[in-house]
């Protein structure tokens, strides 16, 4: 019988050691897609950034900021360990999908837990872009089009928690253009013959159809609702300072305003994190993080037309929108 031809990557004379963690690599925000021939495309997902470690009897999924949380998406460690791999790290994006087929960040943190959701863990889905180690060899030295040549294979056709996300080869600007009028986040463009490279640089592009960027936390205002809560008041870095940027009252609904209530009223602190005069103003030790959407800046500093897209731990390695770099 003829033997299948095999999809891992040939083998060296020794294997690579396979990392415990790796830095992700993050796209860099820019104006308008890139051109040319070398560019790939994507769909930009909202959700979030994970690491699927596959070894030997265990299965471990690492968050952006190196934490594991293995034992929040059940789902995708079941179905990675039926992965047809030894050893393997996955690089992706963990999402919950609406009616529309779009990636939404506030329905991922209810099917989590975090708020009163009807989604549940199963809902979680782990669109993998990327492939940074297979059976004894480490990838990111080789192009982005070799990693996702071996990646293929693995992921492709999957349908259940873990997905390929699919690449596109089209005219930037039309891609986002389209992704735009779909009601999508934006685009991200990747360099086809780039390796991996951790931390933000050119190699991956990401273009936005409206700003998106965190804030911490640091108060808020009671709402006229009894038990609810009015604005979240904002802060952005600025070198090793903390300045306000103005509140964000939108992007919640009533009963999640209560449950969100709850969690700032834990944290609350005589000492503000900023300088603000705000009379209702209560303020909180600054642990929290905002995705906020929104248009751009006032004249004044401030967020134009802010809408809450969910919350994170600071402690998960979030960045903080910094004035001093914009």
């Amino acid at each position: 019988m003829v033997k299948a031809p095999s999809n891992k990557p040939p083998s060296a004379a020794s294997p690579d050691p396979m990392p415990a963690r790796i830095e992700p690599c993050l796209a860099l925000l820019v104006d308008e897609p890139p051109k040319g021939s070398d560019w790939v495309f994507e769909v930009k997902l909202d959700g979030y950034r994970l690491a699927v470690h596959i070894e030997p009897g265990r299965v471990r999924v690492i968050t952006r900021g190196g934490y594991d949380w293995t034992e929040r998406f059940p789902t995708i460690a079941d179905d990675a360990r039926l992965l047809a791999v030894e050893t393997a790290i996955l690089d992706g994006e963990a999402v919950v999908l609406d009616e529309k087929g779009r990636s939404d960040f506030g329905m991922l943190q209810r099917a989590l837990g975090r708020l009163p959701s009807p989604y549940e863990a199963s809902a979680v889905i782990f669109y993998v872009f990327d492939l940074l180690y297979l059976d004894g060899r480490d990838l990111r030295r080789l192009p982005l089009r070799h990693r996702r040549r071996l990646l293929k294979p693995l992921v492709a056709g999957c349908e259940g928690a873990i997905r390929l996300s699919e690449e596109v080869e089209a005219n930037g600007e039309e891609f986002l253009r389209i992704a735009c009028a779909h009601g999508l986040e934006g685009i991200i463009a990747k360099h086809r013959e780039k390796p991996y490279r951790s931390g933000r640089g050119d190699s991956w592009q990401k273009i936005t159809c409206t700003r998106r960027d965190s804030f911490l936390i640091v108060g808020y205002e009671p709402s006229v609702v009894p038990g609810a809560i009015g604005p979240l008041l904002l802060a952005a870095r600025k070198g090793d300072e903390l300045v306000y940027v103005g509140d964000c009252g939108t992007g919640w609904s009533r009963q999640e305003a209560v449950k969100l209530r709850d969690l700032l009223e834990g944290i609350v602190t005589k000492s503000p994190a900023v300088s603000v005069r705000r009379k209702n103003a209560i303020f909180i030790e600054p642990v929290l993080v905002a995705d906020v959407e929104y248009r751009t800046w006032t004249d004044g500093g401030k967020l134009r037309r802010p809408s809450l897209k969910g919350i994170r731990e600071r402690a998960d390695g979030v960045q903080i929108f910094d004035l001093s770099a914009g």
